[in-house]
């Protein structure tokens, strides 16, 4: 597959003005990936430093504050793009991972359809799966957590 530039400058356009925050086709050689998304490396904040700390206080933090929630043991496998995401390959058939499952480098963990464009998502580490973190068929946004994987 290949597109001439007058077709990937209409691809740009109707991602441009869709709802899609991104866009990816690989076929062989080819390969094309739009993106809406800002990299967050590139975002300019300015930090502003207290001229005194804060008090320390002796209560213990509230469960609902998210820096009181422990942090996710392993390693987390995310979506790369919007869309939704199937945990089997087909309606019938089980599920690709299971909690518990064990996991290789570059095994097929999900299945995201986005535009009718079917992706798989592969596994970046050797593993267990220790949590399924969304439901087969589920919407998901770009860098979603799919799963959690228990390094080994």
């Amino acid at each position: 597959m290949s597109l001439n530039i007058n077709e990937i400058h209409e691809l740009m356009n109707d991602v441009e003005n869709s709802s899609l925050r991104e866009f990816k086709i690989i076929d062989g050689d080819f390969s094309l990936h739009l993106s809406k998304n800002e990299n967050p490396a590139m975002v300019n904040t300015s930090i502003s430093t207290p001229t005194a700390p804060a008090p320390v206080t002796a209560d213990a933090p509230s469960a609902d504050h998210p820096l009181a929630q422990p942090a996710n043991d392993g390693v987390e496998i995310v979506a790369p793009m919007v869309g939704t995401v199937y945990l089997q390959p087909k309606p019938e058939a089980p599920m690709f991972k299971a909690v518990g499952d064990k996991v290789t480098v570059g095994e097929t963990v999900a299945v995201i359809e986005a535009m009718k464009l079917m992706t798989e998502i592969h596994s970046d580490v050797a593993g267990t799966v220790s949590k399924i973190l969304v439901e087969n068929e589920e919407v998901v946004d770009y860098n979603k957590p799919l799963y959690i994987i228990e390094k080994d």
